[in-house]
């Protein structure tokens, strides 16, 4: 299928190109002293991404070890709710350690081993990263840092606890909002002292080149699964596909498989409070091109230019810009990205959870108010929502600040 310029059949060979550009988004803007250890990790990557003993191991290990693939349920009763549109969920928060990070984290921890590395460490928003990284580290053997805002630590007490049963050291960051952003400055300071022995396990399809696309390839299970189950289940194609979008590697992972297809494709940003700049963590709704964390995409700044403070229920969403591949596919249309607030994501929370007996993680909360307020705008078809983790680790916050309604 070819959108514009872009033939979608092809377009995995060509994005990102050779120096990780999605059009004019991605690359690599890095230090010199690292980029000889980007470099060694992106010779890594392409030499075992076409290993047959690599990508054995790693089919096996999403078989017997993550429990893949994960089903599509159908939402009976969440679809009589709003209209005549049948509403389905890939469940990713039935993927072991309860949400989609474990995709990347076993294939970045199983590119470590590969290299000789003895140490992983990564930042971590919502937990459920850190959670999938310390996992990862347990399985193979490996040392495990994990940076996590002091705020997010506070927000996300569970996932902490879950990190430190595991083995993994978790270190508290008291910089700035204390958030997702300060989180990645962190571990970003830490890779550049340890480098020679460790891997930089990024979260998402952010960073520089090659995380956006490998994160990306990792999580196309995702999308490669459902597109093969959706139509086992219904003999045809979804009318559309909807997944939350902070950094966006539970995204990336569904709409991969969907780009090539007549199928639209939605990404919901969280508006938080409202659209005042510090009140939301839109960035591709908002925002405007710019260069954060070694890549070049489209981010919220403040009037100096720089990351402006953001703010979402969602701890994993709580990012001030988004993956190069996500603007890219912005500006050329393919996808949609749009906006829902705190309030309609709390409201999907529990309607989600009472009607069907799922909770939600608050991030994938975003993607179910979205598909819900979409399917009433719909007279017929069928939404596919990417269910990208489980509520467990939100249900005491929630309880706290939202009561049970």
């Amino acid at each position: 299928m070819k959108y514009g310029e872009i033939d979608f059949e092809t377009y995995f060979k060509n994005y990102p190109n050779k120096d990780g550009y999605f059009g004019k988004y991605g690359g690599s803007y890095i230090p010199d002293d690292l980029k000889a250890a980007m470099n060694e990790i992106t010779e890594a990557y392409f030499t075992i991404c076409k290993s047959s003993k690599f990508i054995s191991e790693l089919r096996r290990i999403r078989k017997e070890f993550q429990g893949r693939p994960t089903p599509i349920s159908y939402l009976e009763r969440l679809s009589s709710k709003v209209g005549n549109v049948q509403l389905y969920v890939k469940r990713e928060d039935l993927n072991h350690t309860g949400a989609h990070k474990l995709n990347h984290c076993m294939g970045e921890a199983l590119l470590a081993k590969y290299m000789g590395k003895k140490k992983i460490i990564a930042e971590t928003g919502a937990g459920q990263h850190g959670v999938a990284l310390a996992t990862a580290a347990a399985y193979f053997g490996l040392e495990c840092d994990i940076y996590m805002g002091a705020v997010d630590i506070k927000k996300q007490a569970p996932n902490v606890a879950r990190m430190k049963i595991l083995g993994a050291n978790v270190v508290e960051v008291t910089d700035g909002l204390q958030t997702l952003k300060e989180a990645v400055d962190a571990a970003f300071a830490a890779y550049l002292k340890e480098y020679k022995d460790c891997i930089y396990c990024i979260g998402s399809v952010v960073g520089p080149h090659p995380f956006p696309m490998m994160v990306r390839d990792f999580q196309s299970v995702v999308g490669i699964e459902a597109r093969e189950q959706f139509i086992d289940m219904t003999g045809g194609l979804p009318d559309a596909v909807v997944a939350c979008v902070g950094g966006g590697s539970n995204s990336m992972g569904l709409f991969s498989g969907f780009l090539n297809d007549p199928v639209e494709i939605y990404g919901v940003e969280p508006l938080g409070r409202g659209s005042k700049l510090g009140d939301h963590a839109a960035s591709l709704t908002y925002g405007s091109e710019g260069v954060m964390h070694g890549f070049n995409s489209i981010m919220l700044k403040d009037e100096n230019g720089d990351p402006a403070p953001v703010y979402s229920v969602a701890s994993g969403l709580d990012y001030p810009s988004s993956g190069p591949e996500h603007a890219f596919l912005r500006d050329i249309g393919r996808v949609k990205y749009d906006v829902v607030d705190d309030e309609e994501t709390i409201d999907a929370f529990f309607t989600l959870s009472r009607l069907e007996g799922i909770i939600p993680a608050i991030e994938s909360s975003h993607a179910v108010a979205y598909a819900m307020k979409l399917a009433k705008k719909m007279d017929t078809g069928s939404i596919l929502i990417n269910l990208s983790g489980r509520g467990d680790k939100d249900m005491d916050y929630i309880i706290e600040k939202y009561g049970i309604r």
